[in-house]
């Protein structure tokens, strides 16, 4: 009886403690100019972490995944850090050439043989050696695409224009070449529909910086989205698609974590369709209680257990699910949603804060999730 007391008044100590620790660390979040200081912090810590060797980035992925992962996780971590070195200098429009110098480094960094390793593994053929080919690369071609299109964004030269032309020019052509306007991400697999959808960014973006070129592709691809690719349930864009127009997808789950990443991804492509996949995406997967946050199954429960997508599912609610779905949160200035997913994002992460530098503890496993994390909570339109 006497251990069982105890037990009961150290679990309701630390949920004490970590409530205090919680309302202390979330006390200024509501909006982009309340939120700076910790923004500007967190922003720092990354640059610290990744803005380094490309071999050095790539040992900060947890090993335990294995080479493949950790090279994607290494290009995410990249991409991601770069699309909120790009929304930080438009909200706050100061450091714009120390954040081009910085997005440049994290370019190379990208195009380094080390890490573009994983896709040419993959593949057997180097992504970037091989533009003329016909194999897809992609994830990693859309990626670097679209950091040099947020590099241009800000004000960056045209060091990387040639690039930027043959990577656009490229993702196209195997675009429309393909049975259905889709890449698969690695060979003899399904197209992961988010990844699919870098592709889609890059060439609307790049559409909007030479005249249109390429956006006839883009309109084309969301037009078959709408009319073809969305669940019969939810209405939801689809999480897997075939890569041949046979193939069947009806039956492959609609995830959480997939389509909080479409919806981020469609803003910047399809506003109006993006809003109305928000709202279906808050209506079949955001739960209020007990903890606010979005859930990785919208037809079942599952209040511990392990998904290779979403991570530890802890009940119900998918970690990267609800870390994607802040950007689509913060793009639609759903302030008082947001405030509570950052609350839901400290109770899971808790927050350390160091020489004017922050980030979450669970960055030292998973560096990738504090940069999708700070990209996420400073969304904002790049036309």
């Amino acid at each position: 009886m006497r251990v069982l007391l105890v037990c009961l008044v150290v679990i309701g100590v630390f949920i004490f403690v970590k409530a205090i620790w919680v309302g202390i660390a979330t006390r200024h979040n509501g909006d982009f100019e309340s939120e700076k200081v910790d923004i500007m912090a967190r922003r720092d810590f990354l640059i610290e972490k990744e803005i380094t060797s490309p071999q050095k980035l790539i040992e900060e992925m947890p090993a335990i995944v294995g080479s493949q992962f950790q090279g994607e996780w290494a290009l995410y971590s990249c991409s991601m850090l770069s699309a909120a070195l790009v929304n930080t200098t438009l909200i706050y429009d100061e450091d714009r050439g120390a954040n081009i110098a910085r997005i440049d480094s994290l370019i190379q960094m990208v195009m380094s043989r080390e890490l573009r390793a994983y896709d040419r593994e993959r593949w057997g053929e180097d992504p970037l050696e091989t533009l003329d080919g016909k194999e897809s690369h992609v994830s990693y071609l859309s990626h670097l695409a679209w950091m040099i299109g947020g590099y241009k964004r800000i004000g960056g030269g045209d060091k990387y224009d040639e690039l930027y032309h043959r990577l656009c020019e490229t993702m196209n052509r195997r675009i429309l070449e393909s049975p259905n306007m889709n890449l698969p991400t690695y060979p003899g697999e399904c197209v992961y529909v988010p990844d699919m959808l870098v592709a889609i960014v890059a060439l609307t973006v790049y559409s909007q910086q030479y005249d249109g070129k390429y956006y006839s592709t883009v309109c084309q691809w969301i037009d078959e989205a709408k009319h073809h690719w969305l669940d019969k349930d939810t209405g939801m864009l689809a999480s897997f698609l075939p890569d041949d127009r046979e193939g069947m997808y009806g039956e492959a789950p609609i995830k959480g974590s997939y389509s909080a990443l479409s919806c981020y991804y469609l803003t910047f492509i399809d506003e109006e369709f993006a809003r109305d996949q928000y709202e279906r995406l808050k209506a079949n997967f955001l739960q209020k209680r007990p903890i606010t946050g979005f859930k990785e199954y919208h037809d079942r429960r599952c209040w511990l257990g392990m998904d290779i997508d979403a991570g530890p599912v802890v009940c119900n609610l998918s970690p990267t699910g609800t870390a994607f779905a802040v950007g689509s949160v913060t793009y639609f200035e759903d302030w008082a949603l947001r405030k509570k997913l950052l609350k839901t994002g400290e109770l899971a992460g808790t927050t350390w804060r160091r020489k004017g530098k922050s980030h979450y503890l669970l960055a030292d496993v998973a560096l990738v999730g504090e940069a999708i994390m700070l990209a996420m909570r400073t969304a904002v339109e790049w036309k």
